[in-house]
């Protein structure tokens, strides 16, 4: 499961990510393709992907530029190209906690460009 890539596709916007080996990282791979709405929450995507996981014990509070993070409470696959409401400074918190999935290859930033409701698709690679 190491190392199996993810083609993210919002828009206009494409992109890669590479993912770990959790278990909730498997649940993800196994329900491969998705397509839902795009909700934006600051510099954050997030989108419903039916895989309803448990916090993993080594889940994050604060996350690095480009994460691949799975949100637990809301079902969510969340995309972290910058602050959040909830952030202070130049750090990226979640509104709570999320499950390590991967990371996305290249410039994150981009994501800017999605509007919320933007129709975004996850696929193997």
């Amino acid at each position: 499961m190491v190392g199996n890539r993810i083609k993210i596709t919002a828009g206009d916007v494409v992109m890669s990510a590479e993912l770990g080996g959790s278990e909730t990282t498997q649940l993800l791979w196994d329900a491969l393709p998705i397509q839902a709405s795009a909700n934006i929450w600051g510099d954050e995507i997030y989108f419903g992907v039916g895989i309803n996981a448990e916090l993993d014990d080594d889940a994050e509070e604060t996350v690095e530029l480009g994460t691949v993070g799975y949100w637990p409470p809301g079902d969510a696959l969340c995309l972290f190209f910058g602050p959040t409401p909830m952030s202070t400074g130049n750090e990226i918190r979640p509104a709570s906690a999320v499950n390590m999935l991967g990371m996305i290859e290249g410039d994150s930033t981009v994501l800017k460009a999605v509007s919320d409701g933007t129709v975004i698709s996850v696929e193997r690679e």
